[in-house]
């Protein structure tokens, strides 16, 4: 546990309001392209980067975690990257703020820890690359990086402008209150 960790739970950390977050997200704003490296070896991006299977091989994409999988939004699926070497996961998720995102979040965290415990490079998409993605990608910075939304949100938003839905958002709020809870039990578990 890192030393920021046990100082927020020290001082009795909560996590924030929908309102702070977005208001994190949307500071020194500025533009991005199709495709960011949002963390080292993820990389966040469009639909039309993901179809491209050229610029994949440039990029050295190894995995492919699709968040807006199935024939109503972008099917492309493992067929699809036949020819490309690479592991696919695919969610068929709908951005919407009614959608539950949360029971996709731990196995979408799982495939992108997996990819990056070898060399792999792993890009994270959906249709613009802003809602579903990042959640996702959030999710795993939270789950295995330890980071507390907020640093996640401050981590991901330093390369890539990112905005999940207010429903997300919320699911991620609970996630993060959750694995902060936990952290401070297995915390004083420890110390005890």
């Amino acid at each position: 546990m890192s030393t920021q960790e046990v100082e927020k739970q020290d001082v009795g950390y909560e996590t924030p309001p929908i309102a702070d977050l977005l208001t994190l997200m949307l500071k020194n704003r500025r533009a991005t392209g199709a495709y960011n490296e949002v963390w080292p070896r993820i990389i966040i991006s469009d639909a039309a980067t993901a179809r491209d299977k050229t610029l994949l091989r440039r990029l050295g994409i190894t995995h492919i975690l699709n968040a807006a999988d199935g024939p109503a939004h972008i099917h492309t699926g493992a067929e699809f990257y036949w020819d490309t070497h690479t592991e696919y996961h695919g969610i068929e998720a709908a951005d919407s703020r009614l959608f539950s995102i949360a029971p996709f979040l731990q196995p979408a965290a799982d495939f992108i820890h997996h990819a990056l415990q070898g060399a792999g490079k792993l890009l994270v998409h959906c249709a613009r690359g802003v809602s579903r993605s990042s959640t996702l990608v959030l999710a795993y910075l939270m789950i295995y990086e330890h980071l507390s939304i907020t640093d996640a949100i401050a981590a991901v938003s330093a390369h890539r402008n990112i905005l999940p839905n207010a429903g997300f958002l919320q699911q991620l709020r609970v996630l993060d209150t959750s694995l902060m809870q936990s952290r401070h039990a297995s915390t004083l578990t420890v110390i005890n």
